[in-house]
């Protein structure tokens, strides 16, 4: 049945049914594919009813099966995310009455550019189709759209007109998504020995998640760490992917959130499986996984990637399941290491290179060996690692040039652009820096900043509050040998 056929045979159950109300099961919306039924609908206009969200008409009907217009959405909308007053500027229509009941919550829509008014028409008895509605929900909700997207799976077809009761069933679960800061833990489990997976009663706020007063917040027994932020599951009103050290298997750890005890697991004795360790330059290497045998970086799957990611993204269910494949979760690289040694030597450690983790589609985190080691030509590496299963984990180091510097470009006074000889194909500025020398002998360092790179384009940043000096022509060298010992000349106008 295909996504129009749903809202017809919906409408007919909500006409049949009338008032029939169940209760529905999930916080998260289930059974991709299946229609919504009239039991599903009530629910939610009950819910959104006992919210003052959603009002009836004077007939005392609930119209859930009516197409809903703009002036109706509006209203719901603000009311649902508490969105009055939020507005700079309210502005004014030239197609509506000031005191119509519409009027204040569509001039708020507008004022905060959730909903669109053309011309200056809001054309409050206007229809709002199911690609409208997800635009709408999904700014005043500050949420990714391809959660708002699942979240309407079961009755959206883009140039359908929504109803009434599609959207109370849209808003019933979109105001479980709402951020609170008294959120609190429900259940926490491991599924692999790096990763936790946690729902909370409410999703968090932007606040709670900075890493730095996430690690305040998240305190483990026995030594486990927080190694990064959590980051909310697409898809997920409040469940989120929570890295952590490795875990010890068959160890009980107790989680303590803002000073409250939220519950207990097991350290899980799953390692990632990663297919293979690959020398990318002379001090780099990576190790690969693929989706395809069932292992997905978390950078595919969190709300917060989602809109980067294009038809990359994808949502995991609440048991990690999708298109019927159960998936293993990578979760963030942050503080990662791995052992390499040289066949006949001694073990190195080298450590994650940030932001190498999933990149030009690939799943692939570089690991670099410490400042001034090297990769020796025709010497057999093997890599080991406490969190990963590596299935080919030996390569024999090869001889690869590093790429030249090109050419350099001030952006601003604290930023420049470096351009090298080919595009690196992946995030091999990250943790590179250079030296600016002035003819007077002034030096300067500026460092890579993070996913800045268009092809062999890198943006490097300024440290220890350098500025550049207008007028003044600076050589340009690398820090280190990952450029070679090339050197280029920038002038600043």
């Amino acid at each position: 049945m295909n996504k129009v056929s749903n809202k017809l045979a919906t409408l007919m159950l909500a006409t049949v049914l009338g008032t029939v109300s169940l209760p529905l099961a999930a916080q998260n919306v289930s059974a991709a594919g299946a229609p919504l039924t009239a039991q599903e609908i009530q629910q939610a206009v009950s819910e959104l009813s006992q919210l003052r969200v959603l009002q009836g008409y004077q007939d005392r009907s609930m119209g859930i099966h009516n197409q809903i217009t703009r002036a109706e959405l509006a209203k719901m909308v603000v009311l649902t995310f508490g969105l009055q007053g939020k507005a700079e500027k309210l502005p004014t229509f030239s197609d509506g009455n000031q005191n119509a009941w519409y009027y204040k919550y569509a001039a708020e829509l507008v004022g905060q550019d959730i909903m669109q008014a053309d011309g200056g028409n809001f054309d409050p008895s206007g229809t709002v189709t199911d690609a409208e509605l997800v635009q709408v929900v999904s700014k005043a909700l500050k949420r990714d759209v391809k959660s708002v997207n699942y979240w309407m799976e079961r009755f959206y077809a883009a140039d359908s007109n929504a109803t009434r009761g599609e959207v109370a069933f849209l808003l019933k679960t979109a105001h479980k998504a709402i951020p609170s800061a008294n959120a609190k833990i429900t259940s926490v489990r491991a599924i692999n020995d790096i990763t936790l997976i946690v729902t909370f009663d409410a999703p968090l706020t932007a606040e709670n998640e900075v890493f730095a007063k996430a690690k305040e917040d998240f305190v483990f027994t026995n030594g486990l760490t927080l190694t990064n932020m959590p980051r909310l599951k697409t898809g997920s009103t409040n469940t989120y992917i929570v890295p952590t050290s490795v875990q010890t298997p068959g160890t009980t750890y107790t989680l303590t959130y803002k000073g409250q005890k939220a519950g207990t697991f097991v350290g899980n004795a799953t390692k990632l499986a990663m297919t293979e360790a690959r020398q990318v330059s002379y001090d780099t290497f990576e190790l690969e996984s693929l989706q395809e045998n069932g292992v997905v970086d978390y950078g595919y799957v969190i709300a917060a990637y989602s809109g980067g990611r294009g038809a990359d993204a994808f949502v995991l269910d609440d048991n990690n399941r999708a298109d019927g494949k159960t998936y293993q979760i990578i979760s963030s690289g942050q503080a990662r290491q791995v052992t390499i040694t040289p066949a006949g030597g001694q073990p190195i450690i080298a450590k994650y290179v940030p932001f190498t983790q999933s990149t030009d589609g690939k799943q692939e985190p570089k690991f670099r060996l410490p400042e001034g080691q090297v990769l020796t030509p025709g010497v057999t590496y093997t890599v080991t690692s406490d969190w990963a299963e590596i299935a080919k984990p030996t390569f024999v180091a090869e001889k690869i040039a590093p790429l030249e510097l090109t050419g350099a470009e001030a952006l601003s006074e604290t930023s420049i652009s470096v351009t090298l000889s080919e595009d690196p194909g992946d995030e091999l500025f990250s943790g590179r820096s250079v030296e600016l020398t002035s003819a007077d002998g002034q030096k300067l360092i500026a460092t890579y900043k993070f996913s800045s790179r268009k092809g062999a384009v890198g943006v490097f940043d300024l440290t220890q509050n350098g500025k550049l000096t207008k007028g003044t022509t600076y050589t340009v060298t690398p820090v280190g040998d990952w450029a070679g010992k090339s050197q280029i000349e920038l002038t600043v106008e």
